[in-house]
């Protein structure tokens, strides 16, 4: 199930749905930035600004989301579209994730965001961001490489090449099993120096795709060479310029190898300068030559005979001072808009003669000057407010690493994901591209949506949880309803089952056993507590401490009770369930001994002889039998004689054994001689 409707943060969610937003690229190319929601865990996919736009305008719709509840944000590439927002996004709002790109992407990241705040037309209070929070947000950024899993809150991710430029991927996301791919921008077509985009060895539940291209196709790759080699040609052998308007880094340096291998090729043309035009010339060659291994066998077969990226015929530009427009030549210069820099200045330098030629290499972006300049207007205006006639000629020669439909409709019937979401493209060629996919791929029962700016797609899946058993637990296959125990480990939205001996060998955690121990006020007998304990638990041992030789009792083999002074006693057990009732119930036991009885002590005087002892318990017991039965004499056999209306008993107070006629009178007696040799039974002061 999936609809369509308008981002309201108020509206209460179930625990199941999945909502994506886009909060730039939706219907639109530029200020990539895509908002994912699902099981309470947040993800943005890239952070971009749209380039036909300056200041807050650029940004994305930032405002629709709360930044500090987003957990992770991955970015795809380094272009400006996709990465251009996230020093504001890290340094200026309120998120507290963690942010994940690859090496390459972060290397060229920040020369580019430095290049981008220097060329900037905008006044300081228009601008987003400063050199310094570049900096700042470099110290944030994690890298991941190609085919690394990487698990945050619960939220696994990992991502494939994408073509596109040095550096970029394509996500995948996996939350409690629901996975989503986002493309970000992707080619499929290997060029002179990148491998092609990947393709996943398993199909998302969302896919979350470019439709730059819509339904247009490229034209053969040497077929694009070639036009542009002959205009190049053409123009500087008639005496013209020829200005290429390219990104400093990503399709500059296809065409750079393009040139020079075209120039190695007519000696003709080695005496026309050909200059890249650039403040990051120098240092975007270097990240290059840096990361050679990440680029196509061609490129690394090549790099073992010469570094392919020593230019033989290109000379670095970094600044229009140091030029010395004095005839032919081919200058590329960023960036690739014309909205400003060097390509602008140039612009306005050579649009009015129509020797020269201005060759568009790839996208441009609706509402900047590149994109005018296609449809060949009489006039243009430069920087300086005047208008000027536009003479030189204009050629769209698309050498763009975007997907066209071809690559796209493959791709897409290759993976065969259930769900299609389309982003980052014009309206009209996004409709074009949904309904051609929506004919082709009409048997799938696939769904496939075109989300604006701050519409969300909201998707319902049904997650079962299952929890894989491991270690021990796992050798005897349990039988059909057979219960299994052991410690449940929740890591995110996976469970696994296993015995707490196998606790540490698969997973992070490990069992520990805590022992307690409790001081309580008690100044009574300690024999009183023991008395008082046997009454209530069948098991109570009595001991000596090794160490001090004080009384010690274990009831029940958990817990230990110990006179550590006069005035107080301790107890100690391991915790788990049930020592901790047993504990509870004996910390009662001895307060209600301090508070209800009254209190016993040892008797300071001489311990009495056994035979006073006796006589005392033999008085008292007499004193007792008189109290219930009245008429008690002693026997001359040493037997008490008990007579009680006509009936007769004979006591045995030794043994206390009952001799009489009258059964009824001799069981009274013999209870009543128990219980009283109980209770006159001193309490011993020790448990010796």
């Amino acid at each position: 199930m999936a609809s369509l409707k308008r981002r309201d943060t108020t509206l209460t969610r179930d625990g199941d749905q999945l909502i994506i937003t886009p909060l730039g690229a939706g219907s639109e190319v530029g200020r990539s930035c895509v908002f994912m929601s699902f099981k309470d865990k947040n993800i943005l996919f890239d952070c971009g600004i749209h380039p036909a736009y300056s200041g807050m305008a650029a940004l994305p719709y930032f405002d629709e989301i709360d930044p500090s509840s987003i957990d992770v944000l991955l970015v795809t590439h380094f272009h400006l579209d996709h990465a251009a927002s996230l020093p504001y996004f890290l340094e200026k709002t309120t998120f507290k994730g963690r942010v994940f790109m690859t090496h390459a992407t972060k290397a060229v990241y920040k020369l580019i965001l430095l290049d981008y705040v220097k060329v900037s037309k905008v006044s300081v209070e228009d601008m987003l961001f400063n050199e310094q929070d570049i900096n700042r947000s470099m110290e944030k950024i994690e890298v991941i490489d190609f085919h690394q899993t990487v698990e945050v809150n619960g939220i696994k991710f990992w991502c494939y090449t994408a073509g596109h430029v040095l550096g970029a991927a394509m996500f995948m996301v996996d939350i409690a099993g629901v996975r989503v791919l986002y493309t970000g921008d992707y080619s499929r077509e290997e060029d002179r120096h990148l491998c092609a985009a990947e393709l996943p060895q398993f199909s998302p539940d969302i896919c979350i795709i470019e439709s730059t291209y819509g339904v247009q196709l490229h034209q053969p790759r040497h077929v694009r060479e070639k036009r542009f080699t002959d205009v190049i040609h053409s123009t500087v052998a008639g005496g013209g310029r020829v200005l290429i308007p390219a990104f400093a880094l990503g399709r500059a340096q296809e065409l750079l190898l393009i040139l020079d291998e075209y120039w190695s090729n007519h000696p003709e043309l080695h005496n026309i300068p050909i200059y890249y035009a650039s403040p990051l010339a120098k240092k975007c060659m270097a990240v290059y030559q840096t990361y050679i291994r990440s680029m196509n066998e061609r490129i690394r077969a090549q790099y073992e005979r010469s570094n392919p990226f020593e230019f033989k015929h290109i000379a670095p530009l970094n600044s229009i001072d140091n030029f010395a427009d004095v005839g032919p030549c081919v200058v590329m210069a960023s960036p690739g808009g014309l909205q400003s820099g060097l390509s602008r200045q140039l612009f306005d330098m050579w649009c009015a003669d129509k020797r020269n030629a201005c060759v568009i290499p790839g996208y441009v972006v609706q509402g900047t000057l590149a994109k005018t300049i296609i449809s060949e207007p009489k006039e243009v205006t430069l920087m300086n407010g005047f208008t000027v006639p536009l003479q030189m000629s204009v050629h769209y020669i698309s050498f763009s690493a975007h997907a066209d439909y071809a690559q796209t409709s493959t791709f897409l019937k290759e993976l065969m994901p259930p769900n299609i979401i389309l982003v980052h493209g014009e309206a009209t060629e996004m409709g074009r591209l949904k309904q051609k996919l929506v004919s082709e791929l009409v048997d799938s029962n696939t769904k496939i949506i075109t989300p604006k700016n701050c519409q969300s797609v909201e998707m319902n899946f049904v997650c079962e949880k299952m929890a894989k058993v491991l270690g021990r637990l796992a050798e005897k296959t349990p039988e059909s309803g057979e219960p299994v125990s052991g410690i449940l480990v929740k890591k995110g939205f996976t469970y696994q089952l296993m015995a707490p001996e196998d606790l540490h060998v698969f997973s992070q955690l490990s069992t520990a056993n805590i022992t307690q121990r409790i001081t309580i006020p008690y100044s009574g007998a300690f024999g009183v507590i023991k008395h008082r304990l046997g009454q209530m638990y069948e098991s109570v041992e009595s001991s000596l401490d090794e160490e001090t030789n004080v009384p010690v009792l274990c009831v029940h083999k958990c817990v230990t009770v110990k006179q550590d002074s006069e005035n107080h006693v301790s107890m100690q057990w391991t915790a788990d369930p049930i020592n901790d009732m047993v504990s509870d119930s004996i910390v009662a036991l001895i307060l209600n001994i301090s508070r209800e009885m009254p209190k016993v002590v040892a008797d300071p005087e001489v311990t009495k002889s056994e035979e006073e002892s006796k006589k005392k318990a033999e008085k008292v017991t007499n004193a007792l039998l008189v109290s219930l039965f009245g008429d008690v004499k002693l026997g001359q056999d040493g037997k008490i004689v008990i007579t009680l209306d006509d009936s007769v008993a004979y006591l045995d107070k030794e043994t206390g054994d009952v001799q009489s006629e009258d059964k009824g009178l001799k069981e009274r007696v013999k209870t009543a001689f128990k219980r009283i040799q109980s209770a006159v039974k001193p309490i011993p002061l020790s448990t010796t």
